[in-house]
């Protein structure tokens, strides 16, 4: 089938946290599929979407969903039951990936450097620090840094917000040992580790703001770093490609820890950011991938039972 008889639904929107930055990774996606020549469909998705794509009948499915429900492996399910062949990891690799605690207790095994940390309720978080500051506190399935807080040094107890009746980013939060150096992603692409970025926040650490706002952070590509650190950044973003099952694009995070001498893993990122300001577009066009090839490749690599 030739690209312009290939109909794709760009799944984008939604309902998490993360709406905005889907929406602009939708439309941006959206716009390069019809540049490569798709014959493409915009799907702002609700809870209807089931009965959408049922009565658009796509050929292919592009997921540019991000956070709860569209990352986690529920409509990853959903495609599965319509059989429409869809973009990014699948359904238990999404799930597993969004879940940071199960994600780094399972690559932690596969002899992941990790950071001490535990799973506790909010509640309890909320009451006393629960670890010596300064430690970290992030909602277990959320992405682009929404809901983390920096517990530091003279801070007489744990935020506020996590008391707040009006939060809504689950009943359960991770308690992360702070981890301080510099930052570093590598993304995956078709089972390969391709370049590595160091990341330079503008903001107090790597937030929403430095992640989207216009300049909000420096990229330097490639990383100035040796190709020892390179390689092993590059080996550890392949281990949680691979150990949780991802396919497609995945994008890994760390920390250079000083002290320990070696990259700690953060998280990865099965569908990454493709907004004007993401990694994963940028690490692409360095390798000689436009983003109009980056997401052809995508809907060409698209599959049911991923």
């Amino acid at each position: 089938m030739s690209r312009a008889d290939t109909h794709v639904a760009v799944l984008m929107g939604g309902w998490s946290a993360e709406r905005e930055v889907s929406l602009s990774s939708g439309r941006g996606c959206s716009a390069a599929l019809r540049e490569a020549s798709y014959r493409v469909t915009d799907v702002d998705a609700g809870h209807d979407v089931a009965q959408v794509l049922a009565e658009l009948k796509p050929d292919v499915v592009f997921n540019a969903l991000h956070g709860p429900w569209g990352e986690d492996g529920c409509v990853q399910g959903v495609l599965e039951v319509l059989e429409l062949p869809y973009t990014h990891s699948g359904v238990l690799a999404s799930a597993l990936a969004i879940d940071k605690q199960r994600a780094k207790h399972l690559l932690a095994n596969q002899g992941m450097p990790v950071a001490e940390g535990r799973v506790m309720s909010r509640t309890e978080a909320a009451g006393s620090h629960a670890m010596d500051v300064p430690y970290v506190i992030k909602p277990l399935d959320q992405g682009s840094s929404i809901g983390v807080f920096i517990v530091r040094e003279g801070d007489n107890r744990p935020p506020s917000e996590l008391s707040d009746p009006k939060w809504d980013l689950g009943d359960e939060v991770m308690v992360e040992a702070f981890v301080t150096g510099r930052e570093f992603t590598c993304a995956v692409i078709d089972d390969k580790a391709w370049e590595v970025i160091e990341i330079r926040p503008r903001t107090a650490f790597y937030d929403y703001e430095a992640k989207y706002a216009d300049g909000g952070s420096e990229h330097l590509l490639p990383a100035p770093i040796d190709d020892a650190l390179k390689g092993r950044i590059q080996e550890l973003s392949l281990l949680a490609h691979r150990g949780l099952g991802c396919r497609g694009v995945s994008r890994s995070d760390f920390i250079f820890d000083e002290a320990r001498g070696e990259p700690v893993f953060l998280e990865v990122n099965t569908q990454p950011g493709m907004t004007p300001t993401s990694l994963v577009p940028e690490i692409a066009a360095h390798g000689g991938m436009s983003f109009p090839e980056l997401v052809a490749w995508m809907v060409e690599d698209a599959s049911c039972r991923r």
